[in-house]
């Protein structure tokens, strides 16, 4: 069927404002981006006065495993794994009516994170387009231990990794530092040493697959740059060597500003003592490492860790308004953070991230303009049309 978007504002996704613009859908695909409001006879017409077209939001780190419930490493070790799979189906496809149309989740437990990839891939459920990294890499008690793969020397982490591709993912994560949600684990700390880093990184890279490291501490962040690894997530504690080495190698920054939605709603919310007090502690040091990479020129990637606690799936775009107030990104830039350089992390930039013709037809149309106010993208009822590769999966369209 042939889709129309007709006469509106289209935002790109490299930067570039298309006014009263038309965009023709055939298919999965992008086939025409035009001036004017000329539409195929016999096209679906769908206007976007008043309304601007977005390219598909892409969210960077997720888990879809987790439910954003005060303690959702506790809910998640005391569900069987049935519960926990309807669950991460229902989140995906609250993060796709949002607007996210790919996501890449971060870690979880028996493979659920892959069987619902594959899943929305055939059809079965709906969601955004997931890329999965399986079970997480840490070292014996490190970050993420009772859902991750606990490995300890560089031989142990090759097997670890070996063993993920096995299972199918296309990415793989290792654990550089601590973190805030493990208890009994210092967020700063460096845990897997560059070396494990390096045979972990270069095994994932043999087999083609790109790596990214959980990292809130200043050697660990180093630990993990020398070893290779493709992106740095969270990124708390950057020294200006980090970011020089980040420039130097094009790693991009994930920095999940979303984690702090449990410090806003305090410990009468039943969020554990432990993750409070740790989640105070590495706020500023977080902010100051963001504002110092980003002022440097480091790329800079939507990211939510949606499913923490409070960071609801489906609030995911909540993070452009916190990239643009905390992280001083204009809302141009956070709109570029979630589209194409969204999708170039991703490696998948040829069929994602921008409205061009040749391009999957992942689109967004909000109602008014984002970029004069970005924080109407965390709102749900201004979220007017979702498509993923030319199917609509939220709202009727509005005739012109």
């Amino acid at each position: 069927m042939t889709t129309a978007f007709l006469d509106g504002n289209v935002f790109v996704g490299d930067g570039r404002i298309l006014e009263r613009a038309t965009v023709v859908v055939e298919g999965p695909r992008i086939v025409k981006v035009s001036r004017g409001a000329a539409a195929p006879r016999g096209a679906r017409r769908i206007s976007l006065r008043g309304r601007t077209l977005l390219p598909g939001l892409i969210d960077c780190h997720v888990h879809l495993c987790l439910d954003a419930s005060p303690d959702p490493m506790t809910a998640l070790l005391a569900e069987p794994p049935a519960r926990t799979t309807l669950k991460a189906a229902r989140f995906a496809r609250l993060t796709l009516l949002a607007g996210v149309t790919t996501v890449r989740d971060m870690g979880g437990p028996g493979g659920i994170d892959l069987s619902l990839r594959d899943a929305v891939a055939a059809g079965l459920v709906q969601g955004p387009r997931i890329l999965a990294s399986g079970r997480v890499v840490c070292m014996t008690g490190g970050h993420g231990w009772p859902f991750g793969r606990q490995a300890d020397g560089p031989d142990e982490v090759r097997k670890a990794v070996r063993e993920q591709l096995r299972a199918g993912v296309d990415l793989v994560k290792l654990m550089a530092t601590g973190g805030v949600m493990t208890p009994g684990v210092e967020p700063g700390s460096a845990q897997l040493s560059q070396e494990e880093m390096r045979a972990g990184v270069e095994e994932a890279h043999k087999a083609g697959r790109r790596t990214a490291a959980h990292a809130q501490g200043g050697q660990g962040v180093l630990n993990a740059l020398r070893a290779g690894i493709d992106s740095i997530e969270h990124g708390v504690f950057l020294s200006q060597e980090a970011v020089e080495l980040m420039l130097g190698r094009d790693v991009p920054l994930i920095p999940t500003l979303s984690v702090y939605n449990l410090e806003e709603q305090g410990p009468a919310a039943g969020i554990p003592d432990f993750a409070l007090e740790k989640t105070g502690r590495v706020k500023p040091a977080h902010l100051k490492s963001l504002a110092l990479a980003r002022q440097a020129g480091v790329t800079i990637a939507l990211g939510t860790d949606a499913g923490i606690p409070f960071n609801r799936h489906g609030g995911n775009l909540g993070e452009l308004k916190r990239l643009v107030e905390m992280g001083g990104l204009s809302a141009g830039e956070a709109l570029r953070a979630g589209t194409l350089t969204a999708a170039r992390v991703l490696g998948l930039d040829r069929d994602l991230g921008s409205v061009e013709a040749g391009k999957l037809a992942d689109l967004v149309v909000v109602e008014g303009n984002p970029l004069d106010e970005i924080g109407r993208l965390g709102r749900a009822e201004a979220i007017a049309v979702v498509m993923k590769e030319g199917e609509i999966f939220k709202a009727e369209p509005r005739e012109p």
